[in-house]
């Protein structure tokens, strides 16, 4: 049995507030250097009124099993829609933290068709409202050793020397460690002061269990920190020893913050794995997922799901940005890790 799907939920308890422990902020401040040039204020986007959630405390009926997802007539009603975002300039979305108390709910689609595309499939990302406004696409590179997926800000411009190239998702030969740039220069290309190297904007670390890849994954997603000023602390490794994966294996957890995905319940009656999405989720797969931090584990950073074959929510929340979210679903894909 793997991670299942939820049932759709009549009550569409997506409209409550969500009762959260702490304040989600200052579970990502880590203090950091704050930025040396002072940047122009940008504009708060504002705060949607039904885009709060609350988790329950008891999982809905749902199965893990395909064809036993029972589909609700309510489906469109309940997949409350992304709040109203302006999104002006795309690279600077695509990289910016949530709003705080805002979720931004996304749909991912997966386009196989074409000659090469069952084995590189290309994904595009879309704020899931009535404008289906574009974000971002991403595609997994040819004749590389390891998994590496491109990611653009153009659905048709997936090239690595584009200039709407926006960060890369890197695996290592098992395929089970993740790591995501954003567009900066190699290390081997610094120039002087190491301001136009790349960042590290977060890494992806999935654990066998006892039933290998069949029964629920286990997830770490490591990020970096949040400064006073609510911006990610830059993480610039100049080699391979000083990334984020490097710092989490050695314990080095300044201005980086451990994430889990969160651990999905048994449910007799089912006998499967369940997890509660409020309705954003409508089949059962174990690519399904929400990405908690430890203390605060009703605070949902992000959320994957199935909702048909090839599409797919993702919401995420503060202190995450569209692109570290799309590479964190990017990773779930990796054929390595499918089984299904």
């Amino acid at each position: 049995a793997a991670t299942g799907s939820d049932e759709e939920d009549d009550s569409d308890s997506s409209t409550k507030p969500i009762r959260s422990k702490k304040n989600p902020v200052s579970l990502f401040q880590t203090g950091g250097d704050p930025p040396k040039e002072k940047k122009t204020k940008k504009k708060a986007l504002p705060k949607a009124a039904n885009s709060e959630e609350e988790t329950l405390e008891t999982p809905q009926k749902n199965s893990n099993r395909k064809g036993k997802v029972k589909k609700s007539k309510k489906a469109k009603e309940e997949r409350s829609p992304s709040p109203v975002i302006e999104v002006d300039n795309l690279e600077e979305f695509v990289l910016r933290p949530a709003p705080q108390g805002a979720t931004i709910k996304c749909r991912v689609t997966r386009d196989k068709k074409g000659m090469d595309r069952g084995l590189y499939p290309t994904y595009y990302v879309h704020l899931d409202n009535d404008k289906k406004v574009f974000l971002l696409a991403g595609r997994k590179r040819k004749k590389s050793k390891t998994s590496n997926y491109l990611i653009s800000i153009d659905p048709t411009d997936l090239s690595r020397g584009g200039e709407n190239f926006i960060g890369k998702l890197r695996s290592n030969l098992m395929g089970t460690k993740f790591t995501v740039f954003d567009n900066g220069a190699n290390p081997d290309r610094a120039n002087a002061n190491w301001s136009n190297v790349r960042q590290e904007l977060s890494a992806v670390v999935y654990e066998t269990n006892v039933l290998g890849f069949k029964g629920p994954r286990k997830m770490t997603v490591i990020i970096p920190g949040m400064n006073s000023d609510n911006e990610r602390v830059p993480i610039r490794p100049r080699n391979d020893n000083d990334g984020l994966l490097m710092r989490w294996q050695n314990r080095n957890m300044d201005n980086i913050i451990e994430l889990h995905n969160k651990a999905p319940v048994w449910n007799d009656e089912t006998q499967s794995y369940v997890l509660n999405f409020h309705g954003r989720v409508t089949h059962a797969s174990v690519k399904n997922f929400q990405i908690v931090h430890d203390s605060d584990p009703d605070y949902i950073v992000m959320q994957f799901g199935r909702v048909a074959d090839d599409a797919f929510t993702m919401d995420y929340n503060y202190p995450l940005c569209a692109v570290q979210a799309f590479a964190i679903a990017l990773s779930s894909f990796d054929g390595k890790l499918a089984c299904e």
